[in-house]
């Protein structure tokens, strides 16, 4: 079978790849190598998949139905393997091979195409928040786990750049950097996070009835995790008039169902928003960027 990768996939590494970068192009055949090692029969290559992978849906040679997921170095695959490790399918999906080759995993199983995105607004939220609450753990005594302060670290630098260089952006800047400077002094709380959180990367099971994929796992507050959830359906909420009440009304609302500070929550969300918005501008989506830089306004 020939392993073509998505449009999506081939669109948005391209945004990202690091000169040199060969990965794309040695998919198919790190692909067949994956399948032959593993004995596995394919199905189909998941359409359109995510951003930063290549998601194959499998048999194992018992039948039992997997996903061969392929990631390249940049999207941290060996941290979603350790997360997933670490929640062994409490609220995620679930490992099913220990570790093999870098930057390959294979998974059990979901509904690709269901998401709680599929639900009426209201319903998903709450859908999403419980499940992103199982999330919440410890992290292990001694982790490879990059920390909120980290992460954000290296987002606050491309965002004071992008600033210097583009006038337009820089009081949004300013405002989300100031936030985010005060956010990591004292922390309240260390958990280990799914790190890029939203209803799309939560999918029906049958083990349970919603199951998260996809993390880029962070150590740190969960009003970080929780933030990008706030900004979910961003088109919705930019297209209606009580946009930013209703913005409002949900930090007010996640914060309280999942016990974060909601002062804390607004600061997260905002620094979230702008650092995609501002990445969005960056990379040549306009439209992206418009929408993001909008809902940061009403912060």
């Amino acid at each position: 079978m020939a392993f073509e990768p998505p449009r999506r996939l081939v669109r948005a590494l391209g945004e990202t790849a690091p000169q040199g970068d060969d990965w794309l192009e040695k998919l198919p055949e790190t692909t067949r190598r994956a399948v032959a090692l593993r004995e596995l029969t394919v199905e189909r290559v998941q359409v359109p998949g995510g951003r930063s992978s290549l998601v194959v849906l499998v048999r194992r040679p018992d039948g039992t139905p997997a996903v061969l997921k392929l990631a390249p170095p940049r999207a941290r695959p060996e941290g979603e393997r350790a997360a997933l490790a670490q929640w062994n399918g409490l609220g995620a999906v679930r490992l099913l091979e220990p570790f093999t080759a870098e930057g390959v995993l294979l998974l059990e199983r979901l509904r690709p195409d269901v998401s709680v995105r599929s639900l009426p607004e209201r319903r998903a939220l709450l859908e999403a928040a419980d499940t992103l609450r199982r999330l919440w753990v410890d992290p292990p005594p001694v982790h490879g786990f990059e920390t909120v302060a980290e992460r954000t670290g290296r987002q606050a630098a491309a965002m004071r750049a992008s600033a210097e260089a583009d006038p337009e952006v820089a009081p949004l800047v300013a405002e989300a950097l100031a936030a985010r400077d005060e956010l990591v002094v004292a922390p309240p709380e260390h958990r280990l996070l799914h790190g890029t959180f939203r209803q799309s990367k939560v999918l029906a099971g049958d083990r349970m009835p919603w199951l998260a994929v996809g993390p880029d796992p962070v150590v740190g507050e969960c009003a970080f995790d929780l933030a990008r959830l706030v900004r979910d359906r961003v088109e919705d909420l930019i297209a209606t008039s009580s946009g930013s009440v209703t913005t409002r009304r949900r930090i007010r609302r996640l914060a309280e169902s999942l016990e974060v500070d909601q002062v804390r929550l607004r600061g997260w969300t905002l620094f979230r928003a702008v650092e995609s918005g501002v990445r969005a501008r960056r990379v040549g989506r306009p439209r992206d960027s418009e929408l993001l830089l909008e809902f940061a306004s009403w912060l």
